[in-house]
């Protein structure tokens, strides 16, 4: 017979180094899982209840609207977004219908690095047009979004938010467009609270970008500034001569709004934080698909715990540091997460999820691009890592990224969900920290955790923080304290999570 959803979801969940041949490295997107009562049965008659109880439990808690996008930090809500012709025959409307329509653009805030030929500034973003959505047909398209609750439902400023994030995701991107940037050194920077950067003196300009949009209108390439002369006769200083990084304003030309950023030119050496946002800055409850929906379509984004005040003392006591901040949430979501950051956390550059990367296999894997490309970007500097255990590429991407590139992994943070979250009831892998200095990573509880740290000297280990890491597949028991009321089963803390798994797959295919 054909496996049950939650065998699917078990089988997926097996350690690649006792299915290696089996398992793929990432996980396949699934169909939400829904439990197979028939193999409950069959898992009650061989004396296994208590794993079927178990796992019915933690099923029915969910929902049946969770996929393997929860499992790898990806929210299932933020797969498959409309673009384009989608979005017109949705609406009804035609490519003539928007002609009227003012072009908008979304500039994610760059970095640069110092070259022989100069500063090289990774320019990158989307260029779209907005249709004209009765609130009607808003609603209708909202209601799309959300679990268990209808929008007329909501307090009124939760129904303002999920309208403009509806109209934000409903738009038309604009392909073969020609895109000019305009440079502009008149950043107004506060050194108390922006880690000693300083506004740059020189290197206003105009460039045009060397390609026209992709089909699904994003624009992403590095160009080459010429060091102009400021209005006080300063110019941009060398990467390999200064420690300060560098801003300049950046503005796409012809966007009627939205096409404001800041450009970070970061130095040669430093250090760099480069930090994840759901779940480690911000409450979001990507493991639980009713909450994770309302947390990122109608409710205001909410810091978790005292993360803000971490970073700001980070940023107010350590000098020249550079905060990049990377979500692969997709770009029409981007807005509320810069808004958010650039309220709550120092000021940094960005990098989202481009359009171009939406099939399964791209869209777990843009973590690892992303990263690649400002490691490679930045060959001296040292890296921070901020992360949480409910993202898989982050468990497998950021240790795997300490071999990759040899002494340029400072420290790794990871938040326990788990612990601290009972709705977070889905295991984790930390097999790929096997074989890393314990000094160099810490899996922590709360913000408070990573207090008194001298992270610029590697300091990266709290010996306070109780971990229990087991360099395997854990549970939300495994990690930190116990995540829900929902106990483990006796024979899973005896046996082991692997053999487990396979005793309950075993179960279901019979």
């Amino acid at each position: 017979m054909a496996p049950s959803g939650t065998a699917l979801l078990v089988w997926g969940l097996l350690s690649s180094t006792s299915l290696a041949a089996a398992v793929p490295a990432q996980p396949m997107i699934t169909s939400p899982p829904t439990f197979d009562r028939r193999a409950l049965e069959r898992l009650q008659n061989r004396g296994l209840d208590d794993a079927g109880s178990y796992l019915g439990s933690v099923f029915s808690s969910l929902g049946t609207d969770v996929s393997s996008f929860v499992a790898s930090g990806v929210p299932q809500f933020f797969n498959d977004l409309p673009t384009g012709t989608v979005v017109e025959s949705s609406l009804g409307i035609s490519s003539t219908d928007l002609d009227a329509s003012p072009t908008l653009a979304l500039n994610v805030p760059p970095y640069a690095n110092w070259t022989d030929q100069g500063w090289n500034v990774r320019i990158h973003g989307n260029i779209y047009k907005r249709p004209n959505i009765t609130q009607e047909k808003l609603d209708d398209l909202a209601n799309v979004f959300l679990i268990g609750v209808d929008i007329a439902d909501l307090p009124q400023t939760q129904q303002d938010q999920a309208r403009n994030l509806t109209s934000e995701i409903f738009v038309v991107q604009q392909d073969n467009e020609q895109v000019i940037v305009n440079f502009v050194n008149d950043v107004t920077v506060n050194p108390d609270t922006d880690s000693g950067g300083i506004s740059a003196a020189g290197g206003s300009q105009n460039i045009t970008m060397p390609y026209n949009t992709t089909a699904e209108g994003d624009f992403d390439s590095f160009v080459i500034l010429k060091n102009t002369t400021g209005t006080d006769g300063g110019h941009l200083l060398p990467g390999n001569e200064t420690d300060h990084v560098q801003l300049l304003n950046v503005y796409v030309e012809g966007a009627a709004s939205t096409g404001n950023a800041t450009a970070y030119l970061v130095p040669d050496t430093g250090i760099t934080i480069i930090s994840d946002i759901d779940d480690i800055l911000r409450i979001t409850k990507i493991y639980d698909p009713k909450e994770g929906l309302l947390n990122s379509f109608a409710r205001p984004f909410t810091p978790w715990d005292n993360m803000p005040e971490v970073y700001a003392n980070w940023s107010k006591t350590i000098q020249n540091l550079h905060f990049h901040y990377l979500t692969t949430t997709p770009e029409q979501v981007t807005k509320n997460y810069m808004d958010f950051i650039y309220k709550t956390y120092p000021l940094g550059s960005f990098d989202t999820r481009p359009l171009n990367f939406s099939d399964a296999s791209a869209t777990l894997a843009i973590r690892k691009f992303l990263l690649d490309k400002i490691f490679q970007t930045f060959p001296q500097r040292k890296f921070i890592l901020m992360g949480d255990t409910s993202n898989s590429d982050v468990m497998s991407d950021y240790p795997g990224l300490v071999s990759a590139y040899p002494g340029q992994v400072q420290c790794i943070f990871l938040r326990n969900t788990s612990s601290t979250d009972s709705s977070d009831l889905f295991p984790y892998n930390t097999d790929g920290f096997e074989g890393i200095d314990q000094s160099m990573y810490m899996f922590f509880n709360v913000p408070d955790d990573l207090k008194n740290l001298d992270i610029v000297n590697g300091q990266c280990y709290n010996a306070s923080v109780q971990e229990n890491v087991t360099f395997e597949w854990q549970g939300p028991f495994g990690l930190g304290s116990a995540a829900s009321g929902v106990e483990p089963p006796s024979w899973w803390r005896s046996i082991g999570l692997g053999a487990s798994l396979i005793m309950m797959t075993a179960a279901m295919w019979s």
